[in-house]
């Protein structure tokens, strides 16, 4: 459905990776400092100052150490932990100003706001700057804002807050003379559009359509017959027509997949097992919090394809259960048991994990009449217990078999991680 006289606000932390660990790191501030992925592998953070230096998203570490050898650029493993507390306070705080219907949590560093019902009531970029200020007064995070006449073009103004200094942080399509929108709109590469990308740029520079105004002009049926009825919903989002709610209802997931490289490779096979038995435990715990149980389980195994001396192996094998569970115990039997079946000996392994497939609401399940009841409330009394012990001490405390036992040869490589100030063990000391 298309609305007109809509405006939707989104809101995104700035080099969020990063910006979280200036925040209790102050001398990382304006330095270059790079966040790396798993194992210490990829660029996937960088500061502006790391940007400058030509240190691409998504780089190898050892293919910039020249770079960053001199220019002493800050290397830094990535601290999901910290991010994830971080990016929960950045939203509790966006929540204050719009009611829960209206705002969309849409990634870890971004989340949209429908401001329509704002906009008689307030100046809507003194609104945004509110936002920006309690932010970053609140959790020392800084933010930019797009204000929009749809999502699309909300996320557009919210790139050129980024990237142009004379918005401070705020843009606002929707109040801007359009001459002076269409002169911004024209300065932005297609490229930048939600949806479009580096390979629909391609195509539509190919048609003459270089920039975001050269889209926004183009005719929604057109593009549709050239691309797909999701690109005509992008042109129609850019002329100012809403086609894209808030959703404020998270869609229920298909599949929740727990997996990470070895810090080293993997030859054993208990070994394989500890590692498994911990994804499966990181599975299950986000199966809980989706009020979700599991009726399938896979488990996969991975040599390392880009190793040209030794054949790829890569073996997955799944297992349906006779009733669908959210208990971990199940989940962790079966994972371990299906590596029997896929193992092979002398293969060096980089990776393995779990899928849980199958999933269903816990609150809708329906379960057969020679279900076990007395075993169903048995496990569920454990899992409460269970998580009342992990939320109280830490996940680490207590687990399945002995994979959070320190320093595993299966554990990822994280020599340049951050500490975690929302941990005990993590807590900022004050010396007098």
């Amino acid at each position: 459905m298309k609305h007109q006289n809509q405006i939707f606000a989104l809101i995104d932390v700035n080099n969020c990776y990063v910006s979280c660990e200036r925040v209790f790191n102050p001398s990382l501030n304006n330095k270059p400092v790079i966040v790396l992925s798993n194992n210490d592998g990829c660029a996937v953070a960088r500061s502006q100052e790391a940007k400058d230096l030509g240190i691409k998203m998504g780089v190898p570490l050892f293919q910039i150490k020249d770079i960053v050898q001199q220019h002493n650029v800050q290397v830094l493993s990535s601290n999901y932990a910290l991010y994830n507390e971080m990016s929960q306070r950045f939203h509790r705080i966006l929540a204050d100003f719009v009611t829960p219907s209206e705002q969309e949590i849409y990634s870890i560093d971004e989340c949209f706001l429908e401001l329509t019902a704002y906009a008689e009531i307030y100046n809507l970029t003194e609104y945004a700057q509110q936002m920006r200020q309690r932010i970053l007064k609140w959790l020392g995070l800084p933010v930019c804002v797009g204000i929009g006449r749809s999502k699309t073009e909300a996320k557009i103004a919210n790139h050129m807050a980024k990237k142009g200094k004379r918005f401070n942080g705020v843009c606002n399509l929707v109040s801007m003379n359009p001459k002076h929108r269409d002169y911004f709109e024209s300065i932005v590469d297609v490229s930048e559009v939600w949806g479009v990308g580096r390979k629909h740029s391609k195509k539509l520079q190919s048609m003459g359509i270089h920039t975001v105004l050269d889209l926004a002009r183009t005719n929604p049926a057109e593009i549709k017959k050239q691309f797909s009825i999701v690109m005509a919903r992008t042109v129609t989002e850019l002329q100012g027509i809403s086609c894209i709610e808030v959703e404020h209802t998270p869609p229920s997931k298909k599949q929740i997949v727990a997996s990470r490289s070895f810090g080293s490779r993997v030859t054993e096979l208990n070994d394989l097992k500890e590692a498994i038995s911990m994804y499966a435990q990181d599975a299950c715990s986000r199966l809980r919090a989706g009020e979700l149980l599991c009726g399938c389980i896979v488990a996969f195994v991975q040599s390392n394809p880009f190793d040209p001396n030794v054949p790829f192996y890569n073996k997955a094998i799944s297992y349906a259960f006779p009733e669908s569970t959210d208990c971990v115990i199940d989940l962790v039997k079966a994972a371990t048991a299906m590596l029997d079946h896929i193992y092979k000996e002398g293969i060096k392994y980089k990776k393995c994990g779990v899928m849980l497939t199958g999933l269903e609401p816990k609150g809708g399940h329906t379960f057969d009449l020679l279900t076990d009841m007395a075993k169903i409330d048995r496990n569920e009394k454990l899992m409460c217990a269970f998580e009342n012990v992990h939320e109280r001490f830490g996940k680490k405390k207590l687990g399945i078999g002995a994979c959070y036992i320190p320093n595993r040869p299966w554990s990822m490589s994280r020599d340049k991680l951050s500490r975690n100030p929302f941990t005990w063990d993590g807590l900022i000391s004050i010396n007098s």
